[in-house]
């Protein structure tokens, strides 16, 4: 398995994390809340499941567009839902 990252869309700063280093996800699960400067959030997926390997980011935290939030392995076993 390789570590991919999860990249911030835009600049702002992070209002929540859904997830903690060790943690599983899953597919389009929300991972961060980014709130821009104009006031809209912005919601953070992806569509695949995966472990979380490490947290870059804190809430509160300013980033801006591009800005490694953190860096997970993918799973390699398909899974999904109706």
């Amino acid at each position: 398995m390789f570590v991919d990252v999860i990249l911030s869309p835009c600049d702002g700063r992070v209002e929540k994390i859904s997830i903690s280093k060790n943690s599983r996800f899953y597919e389009w699960e929300q991972l961060f809340r980014i709130k821009k400067e104009d006031g809209r959030v912005e919601i953070i997926d992806i569509g695949l499941s995966g472990e979380v390997e490490s947290l870059e980011v804190m809430e509160g935290e300013k980033v801006v567009a591009g800005e490694v939030l953190a860096y997970y392995k993918e799973d390699l076993f398909v899974t999904g839902s109706d």
